[in-house]
This record gives structure tokens, C-alpha cells and sequence, in this order.
């Protein structure tokens, strides 16, 4: 758990793997008080950066897909193709 790296540097991906690992450890239930109660504030500092990334990006899609008069539209999204050449060639 010592030189951990800042919540805040971890790529989104970094952060929530390393919260799943967090969670499997701490319901393995072979740690110990302190480690426990280490991983459980670090697993608690993952959460909410993770949470908050979230919520920043749902507000900037929000934004993004918001209509003339202000109201947000949910724009369906076509299925990407799965095919080798793009679809505008």
C-alpha cells in the first residue's frame, strides 16, 4: 500500500482496476485491522475520483447533446460497423 500513486494520476482504467482488486481483497477477508482499513480509504478515494470522472463526463455529454432552446435530446447512437473499409468510402 506505500507508494501508491495519486488518485487523481491514475487513468480511469488504472483507477478502477485498482478498486476491484481493493474490493477482492477486502472480501477475501485475509487481511489484517490496518490493512484493511488502508485498502477500504484508498478503495473510498478510487470511488468518489471515479465517481466524480463520471460525473464530469455525463455533464460534458450533457452539454454536447443539449438542443437550441437548452433542453437536453438523447440522440440514439447508430451501431458502429464491423466491417474493414469506412462507411464513407
Amino acid at each position: 500500500m506505500e507508494n501508491q500513486t495519486n488518485v487523481d494520476e491514475l487513468s480511469y482504467r488504472e483507477a478502477s482496476t485498482e478498486l476491484e482488486h481493493i474490493i477482492r481483497n477486502l472480501e477475501s477477508g485475509d487481511m489484517e485491522l490496518e490493512a484493511s482499513l488502508k485498502s477500504y480509504t484508498r478503495g473510498v478515494e478510487l470511488l468518489r475520483s471515479l465517481r466524480g470522472r463520471l460525473a464530469d463526463a455525463e455533464q460534458k455529454v450533457s452539454v454536447l447533446m443539449a438542443d437550441i432552446d437548452g433542453n437536453d435530446v438523447l440522440q440514439p447512437a447508430d451501431a458502429a460497423s464491423t466491417e474493414d473499409k469506412p462507411s464513407f468510402l
